[in-house]
């Protein structure tokens, strides 16, 4: 099946995929060349239409919304990529998700927090952040989730304290909405003396912010 030239640009080195996302915008019957590049077997135009698809999400959540259950199966994709991708654009899409699709699969989205992965961990702790910002009445299945990173496995110590930052960050974004913020506090104040230096700052900030 020849590609079309939306699918040929896109797989163009130094494509400029935001600008090519809001053309898709502008023009939501491009979507269906897009999200069909996704089954490519061409890397180039694979992952070049996953770009794409990740800044419609940020941008325009409501074009994506109804192939939400794509994202959802992409969860499980060999691909750690468009695993990767589907992450982040169901983060994104919680804002507009009228269907509760994200409740739905909340345990499928959050298992892979404890490890062995830390990029895939990582790309679920920050989509934590922006999924309890959209759907407040998760935030305490939320932290919960996020609270299991202190005791999680990934492949060296050094992934742990890497993963620990972005859950600091994270709850950071949140906080507000957390009622029980004694576990919260106490990771974050566990690790003000952690040995990787980003992790230690963010958690000095924290506690500079939210508990000084």
């Amino acid at each position: 099946m020849p590609e079309s030239g939306l699918v040929q640009q896109i797989a163009q080195k130094g494509a400029d995929h935001g600008e090519i996302a809001d053309e898709v915008i502008r023009r939501p019957e491009l979507l269906a060349e897009v999200l069909a590049g996704l089954a490519s077997d061409k890397a180039r135009i694979k992952y070049g239409c996953d770009k794409v698809l990740r800044r419609i999400s940020e941008r325009k959540p409501e074009i994506l919304y109804p192939e939400i259950d794509l994202f959802i199966k992409l969860i499980n994709s060999e691909s750690t990529f468009l695993k990767w991708g589907a992450i982040h654009i169901l983060a994104n899409l919680a804002a507009v998700d009228s269907d509760g699709k994200i409740e739905q699969t909340f345990d499928k989205y959050f298992s892979p927090v404890t490890g062995p992965v830390l990029i895939t961990a990582a790309n679920i702790i920050k989509g934590a952040a922006v999924i309890a910002l959209a759907k407040p009445d998760l935030t305490k299945r939320i932290t919960a989730e996020l609270l299991k990173v202190e005791s999680a496995r990934y492949q060296t110590a050094e992934c742990n304290n890497i993963a620990l930052g972005h859950t600091i960050r994270s709850f950071d974004r949140f906080y507000l909405q957390i009622k029980n913020k004694e576990p919260v506090n106490g990771l974050v104040s566990r690790h003000l003396e952690n040995t990787r230096n980003a992790t230690r700052k963010a958690a000095e900030r924290f506690v500079k912010k939210r508990l000084a």
